[in-house]
């Protein structure tokens, strides 16, 4: 099973996730802010689903995850990790 570590950034809604699973993507940059815009996208398309989350960007090293000010990361967190789960099981 994937480790996912979550490690603060200087703005305290988001968190940057890293993973001994692999790479995020293969390569480049990848950033949504919408569903229109991740559609389809296997990590933005759900990441963005998840309540509360306003922007995801993806490198392959690392994944950021910035949520709305009022969500509770508490609750944010553990579906992040669900999908990084599932989309590195699937991989």
């Amino acid at each position: 099973m994937p480790d996912f570590r979550a490690e603060s950034t200087p703005n305290p809604n988001s968190l940057k996730m890293t993973t001994d699973a692999g790479p995020f993507i293969e390569d480049g940059m990848e950033s949504f802010n919408t569903l229109a815009e991740a559609e389809g996208h296997p990590l933005g398309d759900p990441m963005l689903r998840i309540p509360g989350v306003d922007n995801v960007f993806i490198l392959p090293q690392f994944l950021t995850v910035t949520k709305q000010p009022a969500a509770a990361w508490e609750k944010v967190l553990p579906k992040v990790k669900q999908v990084l789960q599932s989309y590195f099981d699937q991989a």
